[in-house]
């Protein structure tokens, strides 16, 4: 078995309504994409963890989360985020809640312990409701409507990614 170069990593909290929606679609992806090439792992608020995957030296790293962008709920975004601004991140806005998620500090504190990215991209999904005092499981209807979407969406981006670097090996090798 040959180490996976892609990581899907989905984050969310379960307790907060719509922010599990990259924890569902995670949970929904494992056994559906080629293990030989791809991990999946649902972080949920385990920020440090996914900081600790991110320093395995992937190629590609696809990050799934809710995201509030101002469009209708249920809204997909594939969104590569600059991460230009890591570099202005002080130590303190770096610390990594342990029982929290924030993926740009989880970035911010890899790209600090020397790491680098070679791509990252964020399928989001526009929440309905993001309220962090109002706790409760499961996600409104737009955003479970959206996760079997997404489910295909990450799929095709990975078989994208897949198909564009064994054509990038074949150039090289010349077969």
């Amino acid at each position: 078995m040959t180490r996976p170069y892609i990581l899907v990593a989905g984050v969310g909290n379960i307790f907060l309504g719509d922010d599990a929606f990259g924890s569902e679609v995670a949970r929904r992806l494992v056994g559906r994409i080629p293990p030989d090439e791809v991990r999946v792992a649902d972080f949920g608020v385990r920020g440090f963890d996914l900081a600790c995957a991110l320093m395995d030296g992937y190629e590609v790293t696809v990050l799934v989360d809710a995201t509030p962008r101002g469009g209708a709920p249920g809204t997909l975004y594939v969104i590569e985020p600059d991460l230009s601004e890591l570099d202005a991140s002080n130590s303190q806005e770096m610390m990594i809640d342990t029982h929290g998620m924030n993926p740009m500090r989880a970035l911010g504190l890899v790209k600090a312990m020397g790491a680098e990215f070679k791509r990252i991209l964020l399928v989001g999904c526009e929440p309905a409701t993001l309220d962090a005092d109002e706790e409760r499981m499961g996600l409104s209807e737009p955003v479970r409507a959206a996760v079997d979407e997404a489910v295909d969406l990450v799929e095709s981006l990975v078989s994208e990614i897949i198909g564009s670097r064994s054509n990038t090996v074949c150039e090289t090798t010349g077969d």
